[in-house]
């Protein structure tokens, strides 16, 4: 059986974080494992507490893991300081695990911070590099691109610069960013439009093993579901168990903007906020 393990925080209310990612995981076929990086006091409507866990138990955590159950693909969430995302780079070149999917978990549905700044930084110089695939929203690319320009650290303008601040508003905008993020960091990057700036076309861009350059939008249809708490864990899960079974980079989003859709076209509603999705809509009773 193929396995993939997840490495993120816990969600007290089970709609986003390790919750999510194991029942997607399942859904779409795979053995789920995980690796908890940070318990969360937190539901549909805000994020109450984090009590992160050491360095040191986290790697245990890993090393129990890929010693005993090899992963086929590895997605990482929320990871809230630079400390714990170095253990997870660490391990990946210690153990030379393959599919990375980063999911550069930034802020909760509700609206709370959950990374610091140092972490963000850390992310981007070191994680990134190693991932297969990286899928931030709007907000978490604005964030991964703000110094681009200022610093030269890329050798052309962005389409999306506004003057200090990287305002992404189209998807013009869209396709210069993934393709700027791709260019300094080596990775793939699925920019996830969402209804911020159209109905949920997503924007892969990066390179497939043969040199070729992937550049594909996956469009996705409107749906008026208020309850999105765990779409980005949902999509990042559903994509890395795809690439544990095999699938292409572009088959394992393509799966996996279908698995999140039928989720969400489920319209279960829980909570007195941003509610979870219906990740086992398949099982019927």
């Amino acid at each position: 059986m193929h396995t993939a393990l997840t490495i993120a925080g816990s969600d007290s209310c089970g709609g986003a974080g390790i919750q999510a990612d194991i029942k997607t995981m399942t859904m779409n076929g795979v053995y789920a494992m995980s690796a908890i990086t940070a318990l969360t006091a937190q539901n549909t409507t805000g994020v109450f507490g984090i009590q992160e866990v050491t360095p040191e138990f986290l790697e245990k955590q890993i090393e129990a893991v890929v010693t005993d159950i090899r992963p086929d693909a590895v997605k990482t969430g929320m990871l809230s300081s630079a400390a714990l995302i170095k253990v997870i780079v660490n391990s990946i070149k210690k153990h030379n695990l393959k599919n990375i999917v980063v999911d550069p978990v930034m802020v909760a549905t509700s609206g709370s911070k959950l990374i610091s700044d140092d972490a963000v930084e850390t992310l981007k110089k070191e994680l990134f590099p190693l991932a297969t695939v990286i899928t931030p929203n709007i907000p978490e690319a604005e964030e991964i691109i703000s110094h681009f320009d200022r610093s030269g650290e890329i050798h052309r303008p962005l389409d999306c610069a506004r003057g200090d601040i990287n305002i992404i508003t189209n998807e013009t905008e869209m396709e210069a960013a993934a393709q700027a993020i791709c260019e300094k960091y080596g990775c793939s990057v699925l920019l996830k439009g969402g209804h911020s700036i159209n109905d949920a076309n997503d924007f892969l861009y990066g390179k497939n093993p043969d040199g070729t350059v992937i550049s594909r939008w996956f469009k996705g249809k409107r749906i008026n579901n208020p309850n999105t708490h765990g779409t980005g864990c949902t999509l990042s899960s559903a994509i890395a168990s795809n690439l544990a079974k095999g699938f292409t980079l572009e088959e394992s989003v393509e799966k996996a903007k279908e698995y999140i859709s039928g989720a969400l076209n489920a319209m279960l509603d829980l909570g007195k906020g941003s509610g979870p999705m219906m990740h086992n809509f398949l099982i019927r009773n």
